[in-house]
């Protein structure tokens, strides 16, 4: 169980969603999160003449489920900062994190940058934009202890803030399949269905064993133990099951990633049979056993 904690938020406009100072009490540090809207106003705030690691966060395009995350420090990061207002287009908002009392010097940065960057990437929860990743700096032990409290001290205001690309993925419910044979409950589905087209099915359902970006209801999630695909036209059919052996949060939407236990099988295909009403245009619930005795879609109505 984690330990308790506390921090202060200072809105400083007025408007929560504008420019925020954060601190905790007995730490060295200091948060700065703001829109890039606010920027030109904010600019020239002491706290952006200091020594400190930055990330600037948003979507390249509208399509991405994903945060795009850009990790970077400076010395003082106002000019790091104005650089990127000018020439990255796809930052929203954006976090800081400087040293309130000056004791951040250049190395502290930049193992403060390598630790974001490699958990960011190790974690896989974000597009990543920076182009390079850093090495690690050499500290002494001393700095070492003292950087990776600071350290601690962002992963723990980071979620507090909208942002949990660093944190390690809650499993929202383990693989839960009992070799024993229960007895049917045609009240209670066990299995979703999502529809894909090729390229999907090809390269993540069959290729990764999961399938992400999906839209569950927080009261199926317990009962899913199984994942069937709908192959879109020509196929018009669910060809293939998975068994699921964990759900995780997908981006920060309220979407999840399903990860399989093994390889999808393919089961007899349970044909789109023309009948209006009957295509599977977003997800659908059933059960195993009714999945794998139907022929068409019609068998599975009414779904789950």
């Amino acid at each position: 169980m984690n330990d308790p904690y506390s921090i202060r938020i200072h809105v400083c406009t007025g408007d929560p969603e504008g420019f925020r100072i954060i601190d905790q009490m007995n730490w060295t540090g200091q948060g700065l999160v703001f829109p890039r809207t606010d920027w030109p106003a904010i600019r020239s705030h002491e706290g952006f003449g200091r020594p400190g690691v930055y990330v600037l966060v948003g979507y390249e395009t509208d399509e991405d489920e994903l945060f795009t995350v850009y990790i970077g420090e400076g010395d003082g990061i106002r000019e790091r900062l104005e650089s990127h207002f000018r020439n990255k287009d796809f930052w929203s908002w954006a976090v800081a994190f400087v040293s309130a009392n000056n004791t951040l010097n250049k190395a502290h940065i930049q193992w403060l940058e390598f630790a974001l960057i490699e958990r960011a990437r190790r974690i896989n929860r974000c597009k990543i934009g920076n182009a390079n990743t850093p090495q690690e700096p050499v500290l002494s032990p001393a700095d070492r202890s003292d950087t990776s409290g600071f350290f601690k001290e962002v992963l723990q205001i980071l979620p507090l803030v909208g942002l949990r690309v660093f944190d390690e993925p809650k499993v929202v419910i383990p693989a839960a399949v009992s070799s024993v044979p229960a007895v049917a409950n045609t009240d209670v589905f066990d299995t979703v269905v999502v529809p894909a087209i090729q390229d999907g099915f090809e390269r993540v359902f069959l290729s990764e064993n999961r399938w992400h970006a999906v839209r569950l209801g927080a009261g199926s999630i317990s009962n899913i133990k199984h994942i069937a695909v709908y192959r879109s036209a020509p196929v018009s059919a669910i060809t293939h099951i998975a068994e699921v052996a964990r759900i995780e949060p997908y981006g920060e939407n309220g979407k999840y990633q399903l990860i399989f236990s093994g390889p999808a099988q393919e089961i007899r295909h349970v044909v789109y049979d023309q009948v209006p009403g009957n295509q599977i245009q977003g997800i659908r619930y059933t059960r195993r056993d009714k999945l794998l005795a139907a022929q068409t879609i019609s068998d599975l109505l009414p779904w789950g």
